[in-house]
């Protein structure tokens, strides 16, 4: 039994190593072997959702500044969290995605490295984007502040978006969990709630992974 209704997220320790993370790419394993053999109907979804997501991805950069495969970054990005956000809804997994040290990991690093990049290559440009136009000159050193604390803290806003939405709906998911008992007059109801709910995060985290991987490249495009 839990003594607590956030012990769900706490990875298990075994031989000094919190093998639940490892759920993070369990899940390429667990995946059908004709997968990756033959052409199967999960890798045409698979790849349909990829050449969808590059479509929508390239719209968003301007071709200016930007080399081919650009969204190869947002596309596995996009994978990676779907992944792990719909593998936590079944029973007896780690739900990785619901930790700052999963989604932080993920966002610092590729937000650092657009930075770096953007302010090595287009400093001008960078300085730029600190005043807006029409701004007053008496307002240009607090708007230079404004815009830097934004950019610094959009990873940590991304992260905890989607670490907010995963815990809340896990925890309204246990709730549902411990209210249902087979010998009341309302199981069924409950039981039909908990199955649309079911449904209903499966579609959030589908939400959630596609919002992430969006903002990212929106973060990153809106400098070009």
């Amino acid at each position: 039994m839990m003594m607590s209704m956030f012990s769900m997220f706490d990875p298990t320790a075994m031989f000094n190593l919190q093998i639940n993370w490892f759920m993070t790419y369990l899940v390429l394993f667990l995946l059908p072997t004709l997968y990756w053999k033959s052409y199967s109907r999960s890798n045409k979804i698979l790849q349909l959702i990829m050449i969808l997501l590059h479509k929508e991805f390239n719209s968003l950069f301007l071709n200016k500044f930007t080399m081919k495969g650009a969204t190869l970054i947002s596309i596995s990005l996009f994978l990676l969290i779907m992944t792990n956000n719909i593998s936590s809804n079944f029973p007896y997994t780690f739900c990785s995605s619901a930790h700052l040290s999963f989604s932080l990991a993920i966002s610092i690093p590729i937000w650092m490295s657009i930075i770096l990049f953007y302010w090595l290559n287009l400093t001008n440009t960078m300085l730029a984007h600190l005043v807006p136009n029409g701004t007053p000159s008496i307002l240009m050193p607090l708007m230079v502040m404004i815009e830097l604390t934004s950019n610094i803290i959009r990873p940590l806003a991304l992260s905890v978006r989607l670490t907010a939405n995963l815990i809340a709906g896990h925890l309204l998911m246990t709730l549902l969990g411990n209210t249902f008992n087979i010998n009341s007059n309302f199981w069924i109801v409950i039981l039909i709630i908990q199955t649309l709910f079911l449904l209903f995060e499966i579609m959030v985290a589908l939400i959630q992974s596609y919002v992430f991987s969006v903002l990212m490249t929106l973060y990153s495009s809106e400098i070009t």
